[in-house]
């Protein structure tokens, strides 16, 4: 049997625990599909070949003596704000980065899972923004069209997943950062409950806004990734009660209170949902109808949740910054940021923490109301390349702001939310939409996820023409 691109997460190690391919002939396929795809994607700071074969050999020599892992010998990338061990973790910044000791806490847990690490994937500046482009590695392209971004901050990850360069892979979500890039390259994206994946050696990153996710092409491999890093290191400040994920995948959700929330959350500048986006969300809420769920509009009660954002976000870059060995280098969209974190490092964003008690209560009655929200990911579909590269810092909030107005929230409650893939526009772009759930409702998002795939089948589409080289496709 020869595993194709199309194959994925779960298909693989199934294949692989049957004998019926070798994980060091499948991270050589990775391998040749990621050089043959650098010129036109870049998805990739960092690839280990060489790494990644050893442990390739190495867990062919686990299976050949009956070992059983989740991942054992499957080859995923993960996002480069993750700490590999021999590997530096640059997060997207200009310069020499010396490589780190350990192993974060998710990549620990994806290699006791029986992972292959076969690279690190390019992410924009310190995740600020909804692009993948920077001066350290260039553009990170869109496999659905190539003049235009698959978004950010996990946009490696994201092209590499829709690329078929890899089955799944890890990222990282602090406003949309999983989201969004999964609504612009047609992906499932889990951003989970805040703690389920460690973020160590950080107990908290962005103070808090940020936690790790997954993306793969179908709600099953997304869900299997994620209970493969999911865990805890000892000293994380947030653990959540354990959930199994995949069991809940292909479970009657039952009949369901589905709130379809299309206004945007009230930000400093406008943000309109364009009218092709609005359609492709809205007929996702009637398939959900269609499937016996009772759907109406309903926005939850967000308030002024914009002013507890911006402390904790600044705040959290300029942490970043005051470590960055090369501060010179930075963009300086990335040092107006930090200044700005600082001012608001004190008194305001003590009171913006304490505020997401009163947001837990004010926002969890909405669910008292309503099982889950459907709301679009972004407002538009995803930029060409550039658009948003040289602007200001004012010019850039405000275009991030127009396109990606929906997702931020959601990272200040730390709850949970999948994108799913809504459909294309007109050109050809791929667009989402996002389940959104109160604490710790993972196993029903990827209920709901999971009922939407079976009668859309969006995995079935890929992108066209096929973006990896003929000798690299099998």
């Amino acid at each position: 049997m020869t595993l194709d691109r199309a194959a994925g997460l779960a298909e693989t190690a199934r294949a692989l625990a049957a004998g019926e391919v070798t994980s060091r002939v499948l991270v050589e396929r990775t391998l040749a599909r990621i050089e043959a795809t650098q010129s036109s994607i870049n998805a990739f700071r960092i690839v280990r070949a060489d790494a990644a074969l050893a442990e390739a050999e190495a867990a062919d020599r686990e299976l050949a003596a009956g070992a059983r892992k989740p991942l054992l010998g499957v080859p995923v990338a993960v996002k480069d704000d993750m700490d590999v061990a021999g590997e530096p973790t640059a997060f997207g910044c200009c310069g020499e980065f010396p490589p780190v000791a350990e192993d974060g806490e998710a990549v620990r847990r994806l290699r006791a899972a029986g992972a292959v690490i076969v690279g690190k994937t390019n992410t924009c500046e310190f995740g600020q923004w909804p692009f993948t482009e920077g001066p350290a590695f260039g553009a990170t392209r869109n496999p659905w069209s190539t003049d235009h971004t698959p978004g950010g901050s996990s946009g490696g990850s994201a092209a590499a997943v829709a690329a078929g360069l890899v089955p799944a892979a890890l990222g990282s979500d602090g406003a949309g950062s999983v989201r969004i890039p999964a609504a612009w390259t047609h992906l499932v994206g889990i951003k989970p409950q805040r703690g389920r994946v460690s973020t160590w050696p950080r107990g908290e990153s962005f103070q808090g806004i940020t936690v790790n996710g997954t993306l793969a092409r179908t709600v099953a491999d997304a869900a299997l990734l994620l209970d493969a890093a999911s865990g805890n290191h000892a000293q994380d400040p947030h653990q959540p009660p354990a959930v199994d994920v995949s069991r809940a995948v292909g479970r009657d959700p039952g009949r369901l209170r589905v709130a379809l929330s299309l206004k945007p959350p009230f930000t400093a500048v406008p943000a309109r949902l364009l009218p092709e986006v609005r359609t492709r969300v809205v007929e996702l809420a009637e398939k959900l109808a269609a499937s016996g769920h009772t759907v109406e509009e309903a926005d939850p009660p967000y308030g002024q949740i914009g002013l507890t954002f911006v402390p904790r976000a600044t705040a959290g870059i300029a942490e970043r910054v005051d470590e960055a060995p090369f501060p010179a280098l930075l963009d300086r969209r990335t040092r107006d940021a930090a200044r700005l974190g600082r001012l608001l490092g004190g008194a305001p964003l003590r009171a913006a923490r304490r505020a997401e008690t009163v947001l837990h209560r004010r926002i969890g009655a909405f669910f008292t109301s309503y099982d889950v929200v459907l709301a679009p990911t972004t407002a538009a579909p995803p930029p060409r390349i550039g658009a948003l590269l040289e602007l200001s810092g004012f010019a850039t909030d405000r275009a991030m702001i127009a396109a990606c107005p929906y997702a931020w929230p959601w990272n200040v409650l730390g709850w949970p939310g999948v994108n799913v893939p809504a459909g294309f526009t007109a050109d050809g772009l791929p667009v989402g939409a996002q389940l959104l759930g109160p604490a710790n409702s993972e196993p029903l998002l990827v209920q709901v996820a999971a009922q939407l795939e079976a009668e859309l089948r969006w995995s079935e589409k890929w992108p066209e023409p096929p973006v990896t080289a003929r000798s690299a496709a099998a």
